[in-house]
């Protein structure tokens, strides 16, 4: 009698605990919170179970949960593509999207294509597919965009960013997350009048274009919801700009130039607040009026001085308050309204200056779990007063190089009461669920 009572505790407990996906960058929401529950408060003495680990090949692109699947992309080619390269380089091979079973890391299916790398730091493809019902939408280095189905990895469309749309492939590559908005999906591409392009999702017949820039930035777009309205915001390489999501026409823009095109964080609407900030001290910290009235400035960035400037790592809001990895590494607390300091540490990432330090961060509950560029999975309290460790163990090795060090600059994904990461030679599933 007791072990049934026993068993149906443990069968309506089960039923009770939250699980979730992770099916596109950042989680969810595009918010880097992780809403799962049943999840350790510290890892275990030899450190979180390894439950599967599966070969691949290079690249920065963080894996997205779906369905019982995980969609990664990788790149592979011929001789060492994952030394630290600041030109452009000439490396042949294949661009590559896997689907693997979410339980066991065994190979459901794959697609993969040619493609020559022109690019600086050719380890592989940037930005994380987003899965989307049956349809998982990826976009390789060199602008490949591909639309599989989800669960045959059959070919439904694509779009060559070279051909269809005459984009020069940027220095570092194309790095847009594919972001779904209703029917659509969107991008930044690059060419003329192409900066941004929306797609029928379905059928990947072309719905907008809008802008023209220089370079169409590293970043991702993102959609702002407000009293009822949506805005698209964009920051490329002459600036900030709101575009109606359904027809890509222009509401507002705000000039900010980033250093060598390199806009790469996501606009940010915090509260009252707009945020927008990146390398070399190029970043604004302004009021927010509305999706139909650009903000007013309310201080400028300043390297030594006011904010943080994110390279690899989107920035985590709350409050009035942002917590971000500056260029040089450290991990900063600033206050929006005046972009001032609050705190600092080099303790999460290398323990002193390393430039484009990383350190991901994503909120569980009352706390963070942070992954940083050596391969360590942290667990930190921050708030506006102060940080505090509480625990901290290495999954996986760096197999990157940056100014002269070892990195993984993947972002990880968190699901199944797992995390999943990936470096430049394999995926892993480690688990974190409560025993």
């Amino acid at each position: 009698m007791r072990i049934g009572v026993t068993l149906c505790f443990l069968i309506v407990l089960s039923a009770c605990l939250h699980a979730d996906d992770w099916p596109q960058w950042m989680g969810p929401k595009r918010d880097n919170v992780w809403r799962e529950d049943g999840i350790l408060d510290k890892f275990p003495k030899d450190g979180p179970k390894v439950l599967w680990r599966v070969p691949i090949g290079g690249g920065y692109s963080s894996p997205s949960i779906a369905n019982g699947k995980v969609y990664v992309t990788d790149f592979l080619t011929k001789g060492d593509n994952t030394k630290e390269v600041y030109s452009r380089t000439n490396f042949d091979g294949k661009e590559r999207i896997l689907c693997l079973d979410a339980k066991t890391g065994k190979e459901i299916w794959k697609y993969e294509y040619n493609r020559k790398y022109t690019i600086s730091f050719p380890n592989g493809p940037r930005s994380a597919p987003t899965v989307d019902e049956d349809r998982v939408y990826t976009l390789g280095a060199e602008g490949d965009f591909v639309c599989l189905d989800a669960n045959k990895g059959t070919l439904i469309w694509k779009k060559d960013f070279q051909q269809d749309y005459n984009a020069k492939t940027a220095l570092w590559g194309h790095a847009s997350h594919p972001l779904i908005f209703g029917n659509l999906v969107i991008s930044l591409v690059g060419g003329e009048n192409a900066c941004v392009v929306a797609w029928d999702k379905k059928t990947g017949k072309e719905a907008w274009k809008s802008l023209n820039a220089r370079e169409p930035g590293y970043g991702t777009v993102a959609v702002l919801e407000d009293q009822g309205q949506a805005a698209l915001m964009v920051w490329n390489s002459e600036g900030v700009y709101a575009l109606d999501p359904e027809s890509g026409k222009k509401f507002w823009e705000v000039p900010l130039k980033p250093t060598n095109g390199a806009s790469i964080m996501s606009p940010m609407k915090v509260g009252k607040y707009f945020f927008v900030s990146g390398y070399d001290g190029v970043g604004q910290g302004m009021l927010w009026k509305s999706l139909r009235e650009a903000p007013e400035l309310l201080w400028k960035g300043k390297k030594g001085g006011l904010g943080v400037f994110p390279v690899n790592c989107q920035p985590f809001a709350e409050g009035d308050y942002i917590y971000g990895v500056d260029y040089d590494g450290d991990l900063r607390c600033i206050e929006l309204a005046t972009g001032k300091r609050v705190w600092e540490t080099f303790d999460y990432v290398q323990g002193k200056k390393a430039p484009c330090g990383s350190v991901f961060l994503v909120k569980h509950q009352d706390r963070f779990f942070m992954f940083n560029e050596k391969g360590e999975l942290i667990i930190a309290k921050l708030n506006n007063k102060d940080h505090e460790e509480l625990d901290r163990k290495k999954i996986i090795e760096p197999t990157g190089t940056s100014f002269g060090r070892s990195v993984v600059f993947c972002s990880p994904a968190f699901a199944q009461r797992c995390v999943f990461v990936r470096n430049d030679k394999e995926i892993i599933c480690v688990s974190l669920a409560k025993e």
